[in-house]
C-alpha cells in the first residue's frame, strides 16, 4: 500500500455486505468516509480534552496535535494499523506531581518528551529484537502493579482539589457518569465520560442560576466566592486562531516522576495492536515495534511544542468493531477534523471553563478505572499473588506509589510516589526472582497484548 494513502472502493461504497468488513486499504464513498471520521472524533473527544484540562495544558493544542500524531502514526505503519492517537491520560498523575513540586507546564511537557523518546527507542528495540524483550523485562505482575499505582496515585488530586470545588455537583456528576458507563450500550457507552462532563456542565449552570455563587476553592487555588461555570473567557476568545505554544524545559526530578509511564504505554500499545490485528484478521506482530516507536515519535513531536502525550485509543477501536469499517481513510478524515478543531480558540475556551466540581465527579471514577486496569492485567494473565515473589514487591511498590512515600537521596534529589514505587516493583521483582528458590519461579506468562492500559479506556460493550 506504499505509505497507506491509497484505497480501493469497497463494494458499492455505501455499506459493507452482510458479514463483510471494510479492510484498512479499502474505503467507502468519501462522504461516508468523512462521516466515519467525524464519528471517530466524537469517540475520542471526551478523553482527549479531559487530559489537557487535568494536566493544565492547552486543549486546543492537544486536539490539534492528536490529529498530527494520528497522521504520523498512519504514515509510519504504512496504513496497516487503523488507529487514532488521542491525548494520553496516563500522565495526569505525573503532571500533578510535577506541579506539586513547583514545576510549570514547560517542566511537565519536558518530562513527557523524555518519556516519548524512551518509548521511541523501546519501539526500535522491539523491531530489532522482538517482543520477548518486553515480556522478559516487564512481566504482567510488574506491568499491572505500575498501572495500578499510576491510577491510584491520583486520588489526592480528586479529594483535595476537584471535589471540594463543588461537592454536590461532583456527587451528581459521579452518579450520572457511573450510570452511563454501566447502562449505555454501543457508541453511547464509549462516550460515557464525555456525557458525564456535559451533564455536569449543565448542572453547574443551573446551580449558578438557582443558588448564586459558591464559596469554595476556585481555579486560583484559593477559597473565594465565585461562579461554578465562568464563561467570560468564551466571549473573549476568537473563532479562528493558532493555539498557544511553549517550549519544554528539562528537570531530572520531573523526568524521574514521568519515566515509569513508559511501562504502561508499552503495554497499552501492545494491547491495541493485538486487538486490531484480531479484528482485521491480520496478526500485525511484525508491526508492534513500529507502532510503539510511532507513538513515541508522536509524543516527542507534540510535547516539543507544548502539547500532551498521545496514545492509541480503544474508544476508536470500539467504533471500528461496531461499524465493521477498518479503513485508514476514516482516520485521515478524523485527523483532518481534529486539526480544524484545534484552530478554534473559542472551542478551547469552552473546554477550559469546565467547573472543578464536574472534574471531581468524573475523576472519582476515571482515576479508579485507570488503577483497576492494573488488576485487570493480573486477572487476565492469572498472576498468582499468593506467591511471595509476586506479592512482596507489588505490595511495597503500590503502597509507596499510592501513599506518596519519598526517599531523600541528597539535599537536592528525592525519589517518591510513582517513580519510587515503580523502581521498587521493577527492580524488587527481578532481584527477588534471581534469589528465590526454584519452586517460587514458575514460567512467566507473556504480557497479554489484549489488555489495554489507557486512562479512560474500557472494553466496548455490545
Amino acid at each position: 500500500m506504499g505509505l497507506g494513502v491509497r484505497w480501493t472502493l469497497h463494494g458499492d461504497g455505501r455499506t459493507p455486505a452482510p458479514g463483510a468488513v471494510v479492510k484498512p486499504d479499502e474505503r467507502l464513498s468519501w462522504p461516508r468516509t468523512a462521516g466515519l471520521g467525524a464519528q471517530h472524533v466524537v469517540a475520542m473527544f471526551g478523553a482527549s480534552f479531559v487530559a489537557p484540562v487535568l494536566m493544565g495544558l492547552d486543549p486546543n493544542l492537544a486536539i490539534m496535535m492528536s490529529g498530527v500524531a494520528t497522521i504520523l502514526f498512519l504514515l509510519a505503519t504504512r496504513g496497516r494499523i487503523p488507529s487514532y492517537l488521542g491525548c494520553s491520560l496516563s500522565f495526569v498523575g505525573v503532571a500533578a506531581a510535577i506541579r506539586a513540586q513547583g514545576g510549570g507546564s514547560a517542566a511537565v511537557t519536558g518530562a513527557i518528551l523524555v518519556v516519548g523518546g524512551v518509548l521511541l527507542l523501546s519501539g526500535l528495540a522491539v523491531r530489532k529484537f522482538g517482543a520477548r524483550i518486553i515480556h522478559a523485562a516487564m512481566p504482567p505482575v510488574v506491568t499491572g502493579a505500575v498501572v495500578m499505582l499510576i491510577g491510584f496515585n491520583l486520588a489526592p488530586v480528586t479529594a483535595g482539589t476537584y471535589w471540594p470545588a463543588d461537592q454536590w455537583t461532583a456527587l451528581l456528576t459521579m452518579l450520572v457518569t457511573g450510570a452511563a458507563v454501566v447502562c449505555l450500550r454501543g457508541f453511547w457507552s464509549r462516550i460515557a465520560i464525555f456525557l458525564g462532563l456535559v451533564f455536569g456542565y449543565v448542572v453547574s449552570w443551573v446551580f449558578d442560576r438557582v443558588f448564586g455563587k459558591i464559596h469554595s476553592i476556585g481555579g486560583s487555588g484559593r477559597v473565594t466566592d465565585h461562579w461554578r461555570l465562568d464563561l467570560s473567557g468564551v466571549a473573549k476568545a476568537d473563532w479562528i486562531g493558532l493555539p498557544s505554544l511553549h517550549a519544554p524545559s528539562f528537570h531530572w526530578s520531573a523526568v524521574l516522576v514521568a519515566l515509569p509511564v513508559v511501562i504502561a504505554l508499552i503495554a497499552e500499545n501492545a494491547g491495541h495492536v493485538k486487538a486490531v490485528g484480531e479484528m482485521i484478521d491480520d496478526p500485525l506482530d511484525d508491526q508492534l515495534g513500529t507502532a510503539i516507536a510511532a507513538d513515541g515519535a508522536a509524543t516527542v513531536l507534540s510535547t516539543a511544542v507544548g502539547g500532551p502525550a498521545n496514545t492509541t485509543y480503544s474508544e476508536n477501536i470500539g467504533v471500528m468493531a461496531a461499524t465493521r469499517v477498518y479503513s485508514t481513510a476514516a482516520y485521515w478524515a478524523a485527523a483532518g477534523f481534529a486539526l480544524l478543531f484545534g484552530l478554534c480558540p473559542k472551542f478551547g475556551a469552552v473546554v477550559a471553563a469546565v467547573p472543578g466540581g464536574v472534574l471531581g465527579g468524573i475523576t472519582v471514577i476515571l482515576y479508579g478505572m485507570i488503577g483497576l486496569l492494573g488488576a485487570q492485567i493480573w486477572v487476565h494473565n492469572t498472576v498468582d499473588l499468593r506467591n511471595p515473589l509476586n506479592l512482596v514487591p507489588v505490595a511495597a511498590g503500590v503502597i509507596i506509589g499510592v501513599g506518596g512515600v519519598s526517599l531523600k537521596i541528597s539535599q537536592n534529589f528525592e525519589l517518591g510516589g510513582i517513580a519510587l514505587g515503580t523502581i521498587v516493583v521493577l527492580l524488587g521483582y527481578h532481584v527477588l526472582r534471581a534469589l528465590a528458590p526454584a519452586h517460587l519461579k514458575p514460567q512467566e506468562p507473556l504480557l497479554d497484548a489484549g489488555t489495554s492500559t489507557y486512562d479512560s479506556e474500557r472494553p466496548a460493550q455490545p
